[in-house]
């Protein structure tokens, strides 16, 4: 199953992929014998700006390596990626920076994501010095700027991360993801290491930011329940296939798959 492209009365995505495969080598090939494994399966996503698709799946579903080819970090075995209306004809550093400069991503831990040794100051103010955007003054004004709009005091830039918590540390990693002003955020199960209690607070924000900011959001999880309080359409994901797809109030009011239901039943509401 995949999901039709966009009409003629839809705005043209920021990013597209039109039954796209992804093929990986396994362990069981040979000099002679090539052993592969399909980890997706002709998905075909549309990602608008001012929207938030959701795409959920457990492990091993294939979302995360959708996800990778949304990003520009996985090439296609088959299939077609076109990034602001046009095909990406190569995958090469050049068009990773390109796209790099209108998607930007939030990990599942700020770990990853920022320097433990880097000041909060000076991981909001790298990309803007590789990306050789503005001058000295400017940066110090858009790192300010930056830190108001995830809510945190100006007192946190002279921080490193481990005088952070857990909350304040994804609000930095969701700063610098905004730092070169994206169209498009993927939140790769962005609360999933955080204390419940701080969950929604993050959630909270990325809505807020969307909404503001104009931005397109892609959230991944295997938390369905977590997806349906910020995904306007929802993609269902299993061994690498999207089954079911659709706005969210009909896939979780009036889910057409099995598979669907199973993963609504299976999981608390919690976010």
């Amino acid at each position: 199953m995949t999901m039709s492209a966009s009409t003629a009365n839809t705005p043209e995505p920021v990013i597209e992929l039109r039954d796209v495969c992804v093929d990986f080598s396994t362990r069981a090939s040979t000099l002679f014998k090539l052993s592969t494994i399909r980890a997706v399966d002709h998905v075909s996503l549309a990602v608008h700006r001012g929207r938030t698709l959701g795409v959920v799946g457990e492990s091993g579903s294939g979302k995360s390596t959708a996800a990778k080819v949304l990003i520009g970090l996985q090439e296609p075995s088959l299939g077609e990626v076109r990034f602001g209306g046009e095909a990406v004809r190569r995958f090469d550093a050049a068009t990773r920076r390109r796209i790099g400069r209108v998607v930007s991503v939030v990990f599942q831990d700020p770990a990853t994501a920022l320097n433990a040794r880097m000041l909060v100051r000076d991981a909001l103010t790298d990309p803007l010095e590789v990306h050789h955007i503005g001058n000295a003054a400017s940066r110090r004004a858009r790192v300010s700027e930056l830190i108001d709009l995830v809510g945190l005091p100006q007192s946190v830039l002279d921080a490193i991360p481990a005088q952070l918590s857990g909350g304040q540390r994804q609000r930095v990693a969701i700063a610098r993801a905004l730092s070169l002003e994206p169209q498009v955020i993927v939140a790769d199960e962005p609360t999933s290491a955080l204390d419940v209690s701080v969950r929604a607070q993050i959630l909270n924000l990325l809505m807020d930011l969307k909404r503001e900011l104009n931005l397109a959001m892609v959230f991944i999880s295997h938390d369905i329940q977590t997806v349906r309080h910020v995904a306007d359409e929802i993609a269902v994901m299993r061994n690498g296939r999207v089954v079911e797809f659709g706005p969210g109030s009909q896939v979780f009011g009036n889910p057409s798959q099995d598979y669907t239901r199973s993963l609504l039943a299976a999981a608390p509401s919690l976010l």
